[in-house]
């Protein structure tokens, strides 16, 4: 039976003394906008004060596939996601490039993968790159079609789960001050947006996108496949009786991935052990609001990073609720790209908490 973990309090002292320190600080109050929000928001997580400045930060890309693909609701072949592992284990994919200008550590984690993986590639990708660790953990070879049948058995649901736990505490035992979550599985964007209409009562025709570039046809055949798993499986997150954990719950196994429970499970585990949880784009949005679900207090210990360009992810954001996503940079691809790119973000809002002068160390007169 799947344990979930307790999820420490926010440290609200120690965000507050971030605000009074930043007070002191040679600059307008409030001119650094939501770089000071990072440091509060670092500081309260961590629950310390100062805090120091993140060094280790670790990108976890959970891949798995999905039996609904075999509906037609993605542009690209269900092949495509043991190819892409493959990818990423070379250090080729975007969210590799990405990794290695921000200094973050990368993990490829096999939670769901249905064809066999190419052979391990050579440790060093290219001269002076080494590549990323990999972790296979596979559940299953994909979930089942979420239009027919239940996604996964509460077994699988569980095991997924507990790969995302695993991988929390093995980053938080290396020392990393920062856990960064990706995804990669042809499809995933019909789970999540299930997953959005289910727990948050949404029309699809409303919020189902294109995904990875579906056409029109295409779309609405997405749009319909969604309809249909939310009438078959309404029983399983909607009961009168039913409680928001028991929902959520009820919707990850009828609805979901398997790397969208890995996910999750990310996500509690840094919560966990006060290790800010960066979450990316739609995908990894889907997850945080089933992880809010199951745990509320989880909330306050993730970072959304930026707003996905899909169609429902401002919706998704406002379920998820909190600070709004950081950036905004018209980004769809998954991976951990978006929560990547915010890294170097929370690294330098706590370098501008600790290292700027004070108005009092300069000598710079404070307001009139």
């Amino acid at each position: 039976m799947l344990v979930l973990p307790e999820i420490p309090a926010f440290d609200e002292d120690a965000a507050g003394r971030v605000r009074r320190h930043q007070l002191t600080l040679t600059k307008p109050p409030g001119s650094l906008g939501r770089l000071e929000d990072l440091a509060a928001f670092y500081a309260g997580v961590r629950g310390q004060f100062p805090a120091p400045v993140p060094a280790r930060a670790e990108l976890f890309v959970f891949a798995a596939d999905h039996g609904v693909a075999t509906e037609g609701v993605s542009a690209y072949p269900a092949e495509v996601t043991a190819a892409m592992v493959g990818n990423f284990r070379r250090g080729g994919a975007a969210v590799n490039v990405l990794a290695r200008q921000a200094g973050v550590e990368v993990t490829v984690v096999d939670v769901g993968v249905k064809g066999a993986l190419a052979a391990a590639p050579p440790d060093d990708v290219s001269p002076g790159v080494r590549g990323p660790a990999f972790v296979d953990a596979r559940v299953a070879p994909g979930t089942r079609n979420l239009r027919r049948e239940p996604a996964m058995s509460p077994a699988e649901v569980d095991a997924a789960v507990e790969v995302g736990l695993a991988m929390a505490a093995a980053g938080a035992a290396r020392g990393a001050d920062l856990l960064v979550g990706g995804d990669m599985g042809i499809a995933n964007t019909t789970a999540a947006t299930a997953l959005l209409c289910a727990l948050g009562g949404e029309d699809p025709a409303n919020v189902v996108g294109r995904g990875a570039g579906v056409d029109d046809e295409g779309l609405m055949r997405k749009i319909q496949v969604i309809r249909d798993a939310l009438v078959l499986h309404g029983d399983a997150y909607f009961a009168l009786d039913a409680d928001a954990a028991t929902s959520a719950y009820g919707a990850l196994r009828t609805l979901g991935g398997l790397e969208i429970a890995a996910l999750v499970g990310l996500m509690l585990g840094g919560a966990a052990r006060r290790v800010p949880v960066i979450v990316d784009g739609f995908i990894a949005g889907a997850a945080a609001l089933v992880a809010c679900r199951l745990r509320p207090g989880v909330r306050a210990h993730l970072l959304l990073s930026h707003l996905s360009a899909e169609r429902g992810a401002r919706r998704l954001a406002a379920l998820v609720g909190g600070p709004v996503p950081l950036l905004d940079l018209g980004m769809r691809l998954g991976e951990g790209t978006g929560a990547t790119l915010a890294v170097p973000l929370v690294r330098a809002a706590v370098a501008l908490q600790n290292q700027m002068a004070t108005f009092a160390g300069a000598g710079v007169p404070d307001r009139a």
